[in-house]
């Protein structure tokens, strides 16, 4: 299957082999042999990427540790990359924030909102760029327009005036893609996240060509309690539809799973459908009847933080309602309480989610689809090549919608017409934080009373998370495909008990 960049391919490389250490090697050799992945990753004394294999190799280091659950090294004093390695080999280690991270060695100190005249201008007679400029800042230099970095005002003018479009507007990639602005300058130019106004999407990382930005990860002690004999059973994000080819379905993926070790498999979209019922309920009951002015979901972690940090007066208007993933680990929980749970999704934010104190009784591990390939790949299991493995029970068609932008709303809508006929319903939804921003502030000026307001914080939804492996738009219409093909629509409106037991907070 054809990768996306070559950033992603590296990622792979560094969770291959992590997965390796974590499952193949001996508690005496695994200091050394976690120490030895940069030069696996970067075996000649050419460099690929970089101007120097030096470089290469620290920044291979800093992604090894950051894949094992550790933080960055400090610039200024020597450190292993196996410091911290022993607290680190738990199964009950948890992400500690910060959980997204720039790396220093690997960031490229990209301009930040800078007009620049490239080569494509041709001194033309009209110079309406100069007469564009309220500063006077372009002036002809050299046959060219030369913009004076210190009078520009980053207007856009000049570049909205040339007619051959020879005036490029550099961004910095992950500030651009960060739609809350939580990313700046530091002072020595390197990209900053401000941990405080971060929520975690990992957009940024996704959108930085240099690789610089990444997020810490569980593989590492996932792997080392597999290889304890845990019994570790894993739960399925709706959007793993196609992520490891079209031909993978989720009972070749549950066989796979089984392969690696995994005492067994559930569909997150099943803890899905329990949700829209009790959402339909807690709509009609207290939303239409006015008792709450607006009611926001809860299932994306980053939009639900994104409220909680910005709009604290709209906190208490957040859905009460646990996520998907945490009411079908609760389920898996009562069923197995002596396993140990991890979820296999494409998000970054659902890290940080599984951290909170409430949650960590149900979740014991988050992985991402990359992050699972990276396991799949050091053990030499290719999901499409197994047999159909027997799934527990079909999730509904509006579960395994909720992998998609608009597909809580439409499963929540689905269940209110069905349950309540004749019960008028407003509902809408936002995705990207920018538009989940704006969507905030409607609701904080009373704009949207009456609504039941699905955030989600990638563009596209769970499919452009930045733990998937294949093009988003490509997801969406699988994820359309198999919500098409489910035996059932919505739920069953007589599942509300177990609907209710599942997903209120205890």
């Amino acid at each position: 299957m054809k990768s996306q960049s070559v950033v992603t391919d590296l990622r792979k490389k560094i969770f291959t082999e992590i997965a390796k250490v974590a499952y193949f090697s001996e508690k005496e050799t695994i200091a050394n042999d976690i120490e030895a992945i940069p030069y696996i990753i970067t075996p000649d004394e050419v460099p690929r990427y970089r101007e120097n294999i030096y470089r290469e190799r620290q920044i291979a280091a800093e992604r090894v540790r950051l894949a094992m659950g550790l933080s960055l090294r400090p610039s200024n004093k020597p450190v292993h990359i196996t410091e911290g390695l022993m607290a680190s080999d738990i199964a009950d280690k948890y992400y500690e924030p910060p959980l997204m991270q720039v790396i220093p060695s690997a960031c490229d100190k990209c301009p930040d909102n800078e007009y620049v005249v490239s080569v494509q201008c041709r001194n033309c007679v009209s110079h309406a760029c100069i007469k564009a400029c309220p500063k006077g800042a372009i002036s002809i230099v050299n046959g060219k327009s030369f913009i004076d970095q210190t009078k520009c005002i980053k207007c856009g003018r000049c570049k909205a005036s040339c007619p051959y479009d020879a005036i490029a507007h550099h961004v910095r990639p992950c500030a651009a893609a960060c739609g809350i602005k939580a990313i700046s300058s530091d002072e020595y130019g390197r990209a900053h996240i401000d941990p405080d106004t971060c929520v975690a999407c990992g957009q940024c990382m996704s959108a930085c060509p240099f690789g610089a930005i990444a997020d810490k990860s569980q593989i590492f002690q996932l792997g080392r309690a597999m290889r304890r004999g845990d019994k570790i059973i894993a739960e399925v994000a709706p959007a793993i539809v196609g992520q490891f080819g079209p031909k993978a379905t989720l009972g070749k993926i549950k066989a796979a799973l089984l392969d690696l070790g995994f005492e067994d498999m559930y569909e997150v979209a099943d803890g899905a459908d329990m949700g829209c019922i009790a959402e339909a309920h807690h709509y009609v009951n207290e939303v239409a009847t006015g008792n709450l002015p607006f009611l926001l979901t809860s299932c994306c972690p980053a939009w639900a933080v994104l409220a909680k940090k910005q709009f604290p007066d709209l906190a208490a208007e957040v859905s009460q309602e646990l996520t998907p993933m945490v009411a079908t680990a609760r389920e898996i929980k009562e069923k197995h309480p002596d396993a140990r749970v991890v979820f296999i999704g494409p998000c970054a934010a659902k890290k940080l989610e599984a951290s909170r104190r409430t949650i960590r009784s149900y979740v014991d591990f988050v992985i991402t689809f990359e992050e699972l390939g990276g396991i799949f790949e050091a053990k030499g299991v290719v999901p499409e090549n197994m047999p159909e493995a027997e799934l527990h029970k079909d999730a509904t068609g509006a579960g395994r919608g909720y992998a998609v932008a608009g597909g809580v709303a439409n499963a929540i809508e689905k269940c209110i017409n069905e349950y309540y006929p004749g019960t008028p319903v407003n509902i809408t939804h936002a995705e990207g934080l920018a538009d989940c921003k704006k969507a905030l502030q409607l609701a904080k000026a009373g704009k949207l009373k009456g609504c039941m307001i699905e955030g989600m914080g990638c563009p596209g939804g769970c499919v452009a998370g930045v733990g998937t492996i294949i093009p988003p738009e490509k997801a969406k219409v699988l994820v359309d495909l198999a919500v098409k093909n489910s035996k059932e629509n919505i739920p069953p409106e007589d599942l509300i008990e177990t609907a209710e037991r599942l997903t209120k907070m205890q």
